[in-house]
């Protein structure tokens, strides 16, 4: 027997699809111009967030526990790195530039999650690949009085005591932001 899927109406998605596009247009990026496509990974994130609360990847497998699906609720933490490198994320939901004028191609690419998941949230903030507050090639925030905040999704950097509520720049919330320093 197979499982039932929640059952997403045809209006909620296309309201999903007009808000995603807006705010990713306003952000500067793009949904893949294959509509038929994006409807159907819209779908998806909207039966997942039935199922788990949250938008998980639709290409992906989710565990149902949040703190281990962080770095798959859409937008995910590898959009970005997988936009630069071959113009479209994972499920292809973002495309970049150059795939929205046809002069690149969408195709499959490589998933960049680590086999075994996420360990956990605050794991070592990538973009500082091991480096300290004191490295001669980052400046010297030490004395700052307040925590530094880290988007893991777009690399956004805020000190204060808590994350945003959501991201200024790509609207993730506050759970996807990692303590920097």
């Amino acid at each position: 027997m197979s499982e039932q899927r929640p059952a997403v109406g045809p209006e909620e998605i296309e309201r999903l699809f007009v808000k995603l596009n807006k705010e990713a247009e306003s952000a500067g990026y793009h949904l893949n111009p294959n509509r038929e496509f994006t409807l159907g990974l819209i779908e998806g994130m909207l039966v997942n967030e039935r199922r788990y609360g949250y938008w998980a990847c639709p290409c992906r497998l989710a565990t149902g526990v949040k703190s281990e699906d962080l770095d798959i609720i859409c937008p995910c933490d590898y959009r970005d790195p997988d936009l630069a490198q071959y113009g479209t994320c994972y499920c292809a939901l973002y495309v970049s530039q150059d795939v929205l004028d046809g002069k690149r191609k969408a195709a499959r690419i490589p998933d960049r999650r680590p086999a075994e998941g996420m360990s956990g949230p605050a794991k070592t903030p990538s973009a500082h690949a091991g480096g300290t507050a004191s490295s001669p090639d980052l400046p010297d925030i030490s004395g700052l009085s307040y925590p530094m905040w880290r988007c893991r999704v777009c690399g956004y950097l805020c000190a204060r005591d808590e994350p945003p509520e959501v991201c200024p720049i790509c609207k993730a919330k506050k759970e996807r932001f990692e303590r920097f320093l």
